[in-house]
């Protein structure tokens, strides 16, 4: 009985160091070394979902293993470990925080593709912005400060409709706005989705105030990192330490 008892403690401390090792490992910024969005793997059993959409998300580049988000006015940002990898992206102006990050993204797909015509967000007094800058990457850039500075979480959910989480797409925006006078908004992009059946795993980004580098949303638990899963049926999306009711998973 005692040598048992000598087997179990030697591997519960093996499970200790391994649980450690994992942790550690994935605590760093881009852990994969992945040079893209798309060289992180998939996790087990699930297979990525297809279309223009998810490939322009998946050609997204990573800053190199260990690179920390930075602010626009420079320096390491706040909060390091809720990120599992800077998106190597140079930001526009210090106007860039979370919502409007959600619209860079979309932007820059929609360049991308040449549909410059679909490029326009509605603003807070809901009147429509316009991007008339055809394939101009100087008129994409000021459009898009422009825009920064009168859109917000608010905007955003108010010009994008509900998805269920079972059929979410990348692209895709998880959004709030205020929930009490005194709290702010916030709001991530879906840059990556896989699925297993009805069940799906999602990869966010998201920016934040101050405005800082647009990086990929870290999960606390190391081995489903960077992704989140759900069934399909939640009330309630968690997404690290931000949650979303149901109806605010949204698109265009």
């Amino acid at each position: 009985m005692k040598k048992v008892f000598k087997v179990l403690r030697y591997l519960f401390l093996l499970m200790v160091v391994v649980a450690g090792v994992v942790w550690w490992y994935s605590r760093t910024s881009n852990p994969w070394n992945a040079k893209c969005i798309g060289d992180i793997s998939a996790p087990w059993g699930y297979t990525r979902v297809e279309g223009r959409y998810a490939e322009f998300m998946r050609s997204l580049p990573l800053k190199k293993k260990g690179s920390k988000v930075q602010y626009y006015t420079g320096g390491d940002a706040r909060y390091q470990w809720l990120s599992a990898g800077v998106i190597d992206l140079p930001m526009l102006s210090n106007a860039e925080q979370c919502a409007d990050m959600t619209m860079r993204l979309r932007t820059e797909y929609l360049f991308s593709q040449g549909r410059y015509s679909d490029i326009h967000f509605q603003n807070v007094n809901g009147n429509r912005l316009q991007y008339h800058g055809g394939g101009s990457r100087k008129a994409l850039e000021k459009f898009l400060r422009k825009a920064y500075g009168c859109c917000s979480t608010f905007s955003v959910s108010r010009e994008t409709e509900p998805r269920k989480i079972s059929e979410v797409q990348p692209g895709d925006v998880l959004v709030y706005t205020a929930r009490k006078p005194e709290s702010v908004g916030h709001a991530m992009i879906v840059v990556d989705v896989a699925r297993k059946g009805k069940k799906v795993a999602i990869m966010c980004a998201e920016g934040n105030t101050p405005a800082r580098e647009q990086h990929i949303v870290r999960n606390l638990n190391p081995l489903s990192n960077p992704w989140f899963f759900f069934d399909g049926g939640e009330s309630t999306l968690w997404v690290s330490v931000f949650h979303f009711n149901k109806d605010e998973l949204r698109h265009y």
